[in-house]
């Protein structure tokens, strides 16, 4: 493990590597009331189980962990930008996914809860990328590194992190912060897309980041 941790921290600093001071961002995907929260259209009690022991826990660890470290937080919630939906994606309009702009089941859930300055856009696509300002914004703010975590590793997750790289930044995921709805998807979209990014866990990631000067967040 020791040893691990070492190789990791060595790769993350290193020339190219994926650390790169001031230019790192952890983007929070759908962890919102309507999808693990108490809006969900249809609850799910093996999911809900799941979610709140391990992958909340996770991801409230990754968000104080990336607040300590001085990363930009971003986050984004399922959301349209109009009344009945109409500007959502044809994927999303056929599994009728979409909840209300400014409802309850838009709103990011208070475990996680945003700070005042940090950034929460509105999607109505499985990728940010597709439907939100999120590409230009990183590159406004000097993002060359994105730290993902949220809700469906094999669906909004898969998409974002392909993305992503497909635009030229280094990603990293943070396994044990993300969720499909059953640990078989789970693992079945970290295989599928671990040639796009850099897979490790929450307490990995605080270990990186904690070893690294003070200087240099």
């Amino acid at each position: 493990m020791i040893a691990k941790a070492l190789e990791l921290r060595m790769e993350a600093t290193s020339q190219g590597g994926w650390w790169q001071p001031g230019a790192t961002a952890l983007l929070l995907v759908d962890l919102q009331q309507g999808t693990c929260g108490d809006c969900q259209p249809q609850p799910q009690t093996a999911f809900d189980r799941q979610f709140n022991r391990n992958t909340l826990p996770a991801a409230q660890q990754a968000l104080a962990v990336a607040r300590h470290a001085r990363l930009e937080v971003i986050y984004t919630v399922i959301a349209n930008l109009t009344a009945d939906g109409r500007d959502r994606s044809l994927d999303y309009k056929r599994c009728a996914m979409g909840f209300s702009p400014g409802s309850r089941a838009a709103q990011v859930i208070p475990e996680l809860a945003p700070l005042a300055d940090e950034l929460v856009l509105p999607k109505s696509s499985s990728s940010p990328f597709s439907s939100t300002t999120l590409d230009y914004l990183l590159r406004n703010i000097g993002i060359r590194t994105l730290v993902v975590i949220g809700l469906l590793t094999d669906q909004c997750i898969d998409h974002t992190v392909k993305d992503a790289a497909d635009r030229g930044y280094k990603v990293v995921c943070l396994q044990d912060a993300c969720q499909a709805e059953t640990p078989e998807r789970h693992a079945a979209a970290l295989a599928c897309f671990s040639g796009y990014c850099n897979q490790i866990s929450v307490a990995e990631f605080e270990s990186i980041l904690i070893r690294i000067p003070p200087s240099s967040k």
